[in-house]
């Protein structure tokens, strides 16, 4: 699924170097960090969460707690975008205030140690594909046949994959390393809140119902399409457009999957110190330079899991 040299021309444009960069003010206004609209971001995705569980508890009838359902899976991927930004130290400008909600506000209560993912994610930028890719398992071997991703997709969303990774979590309690062993517990004890908040409200059910179960099902399926749409089928090259994915953004896409501007990957890997709010301006600096052109661009997301999954006999990784 790489591209042929001959789609991939060098960057025209003054703003940015031939690999896509930006330089000099443009890069200087790219690379500001918006905390005050951040900070918005973060209580707003809060305050969406507590809107649906009270819709649903208040409602209460089976169409609406199946949205519900629903909606906390996009809740994830919403936090997930955020952490993702924080694990960049690009959520607010000061640090101090970053990794607090990056830890306790976002990466704790969704399950994710943020200190652990932080060093992952960055080998993942600094070789994408690499000895030290953390994803790797995501979308190697694509394309894929489309029985070998229906298989995927089930496992995804029946929960097998999602309590598979999580059962580490109680593994890592016992670690010798004080930072994993102390995020593990700091997980475990904000998901202990959590109940406790439920038990209080009288709807001791809630977290597994509207928090944990989703996080097991929905979200991983969102993860696994968004991961595959990201890198699938690409390859470890110097040029980050043959590893890593263009997609054009459309509304329904960026509410359920790829929320807070995170759909613009490319950009976000071209270099990888623009905040996510500033990767749609990029995205249309690397357009108009000639870097990123339609023949390597998806016009939608369908097409792209469609393409990674054209393989005709069964893949090597099942």
């Amino acid at each position: 699924m790489v591209h042929d040299a001959a789609l991939l021309g060098d960057a025209a444009d003054e703003r940015l170097r031939s690999d896509g960069r930006p330089v000099g003010d443009f890069r200087a206004e790219l690379r500001k960090i918006p905390s005050f609209q951040n900070a918005i971001s973060v209580v707003t995705c809060w305050i969406q969460i507590i809107a649906v569980v009270i819709v649903a508890v208040s409602l209460n009838h089976p169409l609406v707690w199946i949205t519900a359902f629903l909606l906390m899976g996009r809740a994830h991927a919403q936090i997930a975008a955020l952490m993702h930004e924080a694990a960049h130290r690009m959520l607010f400008r000061n640090r101090l205030l970053n990794d607090f909600v990056g830890r306790w506000i976002l990466g704790f209560p969704s399950f994710t140690p943020i200190d652990s993912y932080r060093r992952g994610h960055m080998a993942h930028h600094r070789d994408e594909f690499g000895p030290n890719e953390p994803d790797i398992l995501l979308y190697r071997g694509y394309p894929i046949s489309r029985s070998s991703l229906r298989r995927k997709l089930i496992r995804d969303v029946t929960g097998q994959t999602g309590w598979k990774l999580n059962k580490g979590l109680f593994r890592a309690t016992r670690s010798t390393d004080a930072s994993t062993r102390f995020q593990a517990i700091s997980i475990i004890a904000c998901q202990i809140a959590l109940i406790v908040v439920c038990l209080a409200l009288g709807h001791p059910w809630l977290w597994l119902l509207l928090w944990f179960a989703p996080f097991l099902t929905v979200w991983r399926v969102i993860n696994r399409l968004r991961a595959i749409a990201e890198h699938g089928g690409m390859i470890k090259s110097e040029d980050r457009r043959n590893a890593t994915h263009t997609v054009q953004q459309h509304l329904l896409s960026r509410f359920m999957l790829v929320p807070y501007w995170i759909g613009w990957h490319l950009a976000h890997h071209v270099d990888s110190g623009i905040p996510m709010r500033h990767l749609p301006k990029y995205h249309r600096a690397l357009v108009e330079s000639g870097y990123v052109t339609e023949a390597i661009e998806y016009k939608n997301y369908l097409a792209l899991w469609k393409k990674l999954s054209s393989r005709e006999t069964e893949a090597v990784v099942s």
